[in-house]
């Protein structure tokens, strides 16, 4: 018997063979992906014709017509996007009504917090906890000296009604993204406490934001908000939409962090415990990483519909990209046809390059955490 199953046994490596033509390479893909059946086939055809139709006049209006090159009077007849516009408007766009000569301050923040972001979000730079209590500690008070002055440290205050533009626009988007996630995550616990006291309050809390467009909540902050406090301790213009922006993007994150708590098997609490874990370590260790990890597509999405609302504060008197953008294009210099298309189709670009950059980043985050760290 030994002798008739030796004959089964394999004794040498079967030789290496190429896959077939068919399952590899650009025809795979583009089998799988765009021509997989008669419906995928229908929606790809329809999506090139589509492509076909538009890109003709696109390319015409933002590259062979547009004007690249001189002054206004290049753009009082253009037929392209008046390019040229965009170039020379820049640093307003950028900075708004800031001091020209105090503008290195804005930028000194600027590439500290991009950088602190890198070191913070990139899995394989070390000492990621020491990044995390500058970036949350340390980076906000010091943007602050800078952005404002310090008289005592020689740096002129600049008032915030002299702020605007496209930083602006990050500080407020990243200050409601960096202040809504543990808010909300407050709110979820809050409302799956045992306490009803508790559980009431964070549950109207979260009900009545979410129940309201962002538009009242940003009035709300701005008109009702020194209503609450001293006279002295009157929050300044730019920080109250701050607040409601933060606020606002916590009752939403709360409703995206309870779904990755319901979704969490009660086994891994009764696990936690069993360890001889208590309730916040178990909290902290095991139930709130694994949450989180099943909810990261809906809190990249609460970022980035939080980060595009942010274009209504113009509403309340905030100098954001978007009232940059519309006070550039009022400037009775620039007259054409075409101004003021191709300052929305700048903002769109702006906003789309952003909120892609924190997509792909959700989807490298979800890749690492779904084939565990690396080895």
């Amino acid at each position: 018997m030994n002798a008739d199953v030796s004959r089964f046994v394999a004794r040498d490596m079967a030789p290496a063979r190429s896959p077939p033509v068919a399952a590899a390479g650009l025809w795979r893909w583009l089998r799988h992906n765009l021509f997989q059946n008669a419906a995928s086939t229908f929606l790809t055809l329809t999506g090139l014709g589509f492509i076909a139709l538009l890109a003709p006049p696109l390319w015409r209006f933002l590259v062979s017509d547009a004007v690249w090159h001189g002054g206004p009077s290049a753009c009082v007849a253009a037929s392209g996007a008046c390019w040229t516009f965009i170039a020379q408007k820049l640093p307003f766009l950028t900075y708004g009504s800031y001091p020209e000569a105090q503008r290195w301050r804005v930028d000194v923040v600027v590439l500290a917090g991009f950088a602190l972001i890198v070191w913070l979000l990139s899995p394989r730079l070390a000492h990621r906890n020491l990044a995390a209590g500058l970036f949350f500690v340390a980076f906000p008070v010091a943007a602050l000296v800078l952005l404002h002055g310090a008289p005592a440290l020689g740096l002129a205050t600049i008032d915030t009604s002299l702020w605007g533009g496209i930083f602006v626009t990050l500080l407020l988007g990243l200050s409601g993204i960096v202040f809504s996630l543990p808010l909300g995550t407050a709110l979820a616990l809050a409302r799956r406490s045992k306490l009803p006291l508790i559980r009431f309050a964070a549950a109207l809390f979260i009900e009545t934001v979410r129940g309201v467009p962002f538009i009242t909540v940003l009035f709300l902050a701005n008109f009702m908000l020194p209503l609450f406090v001293p006279v002295t301790w009157e929050p300044d213009r730019l920080l109250r939409p701050m607040i409601g922006t933060a606020l606002f993007g916590a009752a939403y994150m709360a409703e995206v962090v309870r779904g990755g708590l319901q979704a969490l098997p009660r086994g891994q609490t009764e696990a936690a415990r069993a360890l001889g874990l208590s309730p916040w370590a178990s909290l902290r260790r095991v139930v709130l990483p694994q949450a989180l990890t099943i909810v990261i597509p809906g809190i990249v999405n609460s970022f980035i519909g939080l980060f595009k609302d942010t274009t209504l504060v113009s509403i309340v008197g905030i100098f954001d990209f978007l009232g940059a953008a519309e006070a550039a294009r009022a400037d009775p210099k620039w007259q054409g046809p075409s101004i003021a298309t191709t300052g929305y189709i700048f903002a769109a670009l702006f906003y789309f390059c952003c909120c892609y950059a924190m997509s792909r980043w959700s989807q490298g985050l979800e890749r690492r955490l779904r084939h565990g760290p690396e080895t």
